[in-house]
């Protein structure tokens, strides 16, 4: 099976370019012959936690987005910024909530729109919590933390009132593996 899907790239060439991601528009190919325009967004990816207390609740965040000029709750996540996205899951979880986690163990790697964007997530749960009593939110970030029943959430999720699709699918990954055993 090709892993190219028969595609070929005959040329390519960026849009935009920023320090968040950049647009790319590559002249395609396709396996019958006919050519195509296809533009990219290529993301280097951010990392998501699912910060999970010892009573079973979790520490989410009530964040502004101005995209959807609408504030969302979230699950903390942000940027890889360079670093490994266990390293910026507990930098995020930091700034964003002011706790810190003993324990973080990974729940998967998924792509949001693939369609259209490279960007991968990294989810985590993060056990043995910590509350630091200090956030460091940057300008852009105006965020409420909030502490809510894992149940609850779960349940939020598939009600599709949880509508952040990367919180959705962490909250709804942490919630199955916590039946099955206890958090790392």
């Amino acid at each position: 099976m090709q892993h190219d899907g028969g595609w070929r790239r005959k040329s390519s060439r960026h849009l935009y370019e920023s320090r968040w991601f950049s647009v790319r528009q590559d002249e395609i190919r396709l396996p019958g012959g006919s050519d195509i325009t296809y533009t990219v967004i290529e993301h280097p990816g951010y990392a998501m936690v699912v910060p999970l207390l010892d009573d079973g609740r979790v520490v989410m965040v009530r964040v502004f987005r101005h995209a959807l000029q609408r504030t969302l709750l979230e699950c903390p996540s942000g940027g890889l910024d360079g670093e490994e996205p266990e390293t910026a899951a507990r930098r995020e979880l930091e700034e964003e909530t002011g706790f810190r986690a003993e324990r973080i163990a990974p729940l998967g790697v998924y792509y949001g729109s693939s369609g259209i964007s490279n960007e991968r997530c990294h989810l985590f749960v993060a056990t043995g919590l910590h509350d630091l009593g200090e956030t460091r939110h940057e300008a852009t970030e105006q965020i409420v933390v909030e502490i809510l029943p894992l149940a609850d959430l779960r349940a939020a999720a598939l009600r599709g009132e949880v509508q952040d699709g990367p919180s959705a699918l962490a909250l709804l990954l942490t919630s199955e593996r916590t039946k099955r055993r206890p958090p790392p």
